[in-house]
């Protein structure tokens, strides 16, 4: 199911599946923008990783336009804490979108391995790179991290399948949707992310949405493969980190 040598990514349904993605909407069209929501509780065994307790906004530059994405932690703390952390450190500056998949159907653009920080390494090597913890030595790996709409806490580390889960999640893969990628493993994520191109339902319950774009979709629908993030950064909401140890 996954790609070789243990990516992390994200898997299209096959084009005879009964499920496939939707058409994507138009470029113009406005993403779908969950509304706030109370903040969840964390549970402590993953006080050791960020948090974003409330929302942010991250923006991406690409090929001098920016893409500006609201980052919810309050349905997704770890994820997008994770996510908002290393904006702010400045891993996503200058990586590489390695992963575009725009046929047979829109799908995805995948990018955030640090590999891709040395210009030199081949974009279609990477997708195996995770970001790795100074302070521990080690790559940092986040758990998936997925609520139900009725639930008052996220899942952890299990898919809905496994969970046995048959509602949607609160934060779905509609068109402009920013996930994390991994492997199979479902607590293998790290930095690698993709923005859905289309509605992509059958993806719902299995990886974590985090955020959704808000402008720029015209930008991601032009992204190709080797197409580099020059920037990164968080406009709003660093107020709202709670760092380990904070």
């Amino acid at each position: 199911m996954f790609q070789s040598r243990c990516r992390d990514s994200v898997t299209p349904a096959s084009p005879t599946a009964p499920e496939s993605p939707t058409a994507a909407v138009s470029p113009t069209a406005s993403p779908t923008v969950a509304s706030p929501s109370a903040v969840v509780q964390v549970d402590p065994q993953f006080n050791n990783l960020p948090q974003l307790l409330g929302e942010a906004t991250v923006e991406l530059v690409v090929k001098g336009s920016p893409i500006v994405i609201r980052v919810d932690g309050a349905d997704a703390p770890i994820t997008a804490g994770n996510f908002v952390d290393l904006v702010n450190r400045g891993v996503y500056n200058g990586l590489a979108f390695h992963r575009v998949v725009r046929e047979p159907q829109p799908f995805v653009v995948q990018g955030g391995d640090p590999q891709g920080k040395d210009p030199s390494f081949p974009i279609d090597r990477l997708g195996t790179g995770s970001f790795i913890d100074p302070a521990m030595a080690q790559p940092r790996y986040i758990p998936l991290e997925i609520r139900p709409t009725n639930a008052d806490q996220p899942i952890y580390s299990k898919t809905f399948d496994t969970a046995g889960i048959t509602e949607a999640p609160k934060l779905r893969h509609t068109r402009g949707a920013v996930a994390m990628a991994r492997s199979n493993p479902p607590d293998s994520a790290s930095s690698q992310f993709y923005i859905a191109l289309a509605d992509l339902d059958f993806l719902d319950g299995k990886y974590a949405v985090f955020g959704y774009v808000t402008s720029g979709m015209e930008v991601v629908d032009q992204i190709q493969p080797g197409d580099r993030i020059t920037s990164a950064r968080v406009v709003s909401g660093l107020e709202n980190m709670k760092l380990p140890g904070g």
